[in-house]
């Protein structure tokens, strides 16, 4: 049976979806429903604070889009009657904010992306009609220049689209240690670059304790200096959004992860505003 919906729940496992699930989102303030194409838990990144289970590396399966279009239409539609948010919403979030591309890894990594993309802009104007509902894609943004993902970021922001674009770290090590990546800054400010001009764009960043340790110096002034340079060649990022992991992370590093220290995130936020850069920091 479905239960209430809290900002520290984020299941998949709502009725007998497959892809399609609503949760009470912190960084959108209100309910955001979203669509899990990876649904073999598999991702090209894996990332330390993780909340998926069982995460494997790799791409996303086969998406059936006529069940992925029932499902969406559906939970709309309930949603538009009001008796969802009734159930299953507490008062204070029954709002419907966004459809969100993400679920249980990388998004982009499917070949059925720009499908879906359209798919989702066909059953938004067959129930919401004039309704400002945003479409948002949240990525690492390191496939972003492959395959149909340039295209796609423009069929994107033609629905009130936006990306939600991962960067966690700056340094090559604190980037290999909390993403599991080898990806390089060069590429990270080219896809960045592609993203923001096709699409409004916000960098999406996981601030935390290791060890109990928050980032050092080294990365905390790179991570400034990257907002900074990004500000100084004209990339157009909407803003900054920072974030605390507050949910149960399934890799192996889980016990060392902590929140990092309010006067922390607040002095790196009053960094990031000094940069010329909007920021939002969710608890």
């Amino acid at each position: 049976m479905a239960k209430t919906l809290t900002t520290r729940d984020h299941s998949r496992e709502f009725s007998s979806n497959r892809y399609v699930y609503p949760v009470v989102s912190r960084r959108a303030e209100g309910v955001s429903v979203g669509i899990n194409l990876n649904t073999n838990n598999a991702c090209n990144w894996r990332c330390i604070y993780c909340q998926v289970p069982s995460l494997v590396r790799g791409k996303p399966g086969h998406i059936d889009l006529f069940v992925l279009e029932k499902e969406l239409y559906l939970m709309l539609s309930d949603i538009k009657e009001g008796v969802f948010f009734e159930k299953f919403v507490p008062p204070q979030s029954r709002r419907l904010n966004d459809i969100a591309l993400s679920g249980n890894g990388e998004p982009t990594a499917s070949t059925q992306l720009r499908d879906v993309i359209g798919l989702v802009a066909k059953v938004k104007d067959q129930l919401l009609k004039n309704e400002e509902i945003k479409t948002i894609l949240i990525t690492n943004g390191s496939l972003l220049h492959a395959g149909e993902n340039p295209d796609t970021l423009r069929d994107l922001a033609a629905q009130n689209g936006e990306v939600w674009f991962k960067l966690d770290r700056v340094t090559p090590g604190e980037r290999k240690l909390v993403n599991n990546v080898d990806i390089s800054l060069n590429r990270v400010r080219k896809n960045l670059a592609l993203s923001a001009k096709s699409c409004p764009t916000w960098i999406q960043t996981c601030f935390f304790k290791l060890d109990g340790i928050e980032p050092g110096e080294t990365e905390r002034s790179s991570y400034l200096n990257f907002l900074k340079e990004c500000v100084d060649s004209s990339i157009e990022i909407a803003g900054v959004m920072i974030y605390n992991p507050t949910r149960e992370s399934y890799q192996p590093e889980a016990q060392r992860i902590s929140p990092a220290g309010k006067k922390w995130i607040s002095d790196i936020c009053e960094d990031i505003k000094s940069a010329g850069l909007e920021v939002k920091f969710s608890l």
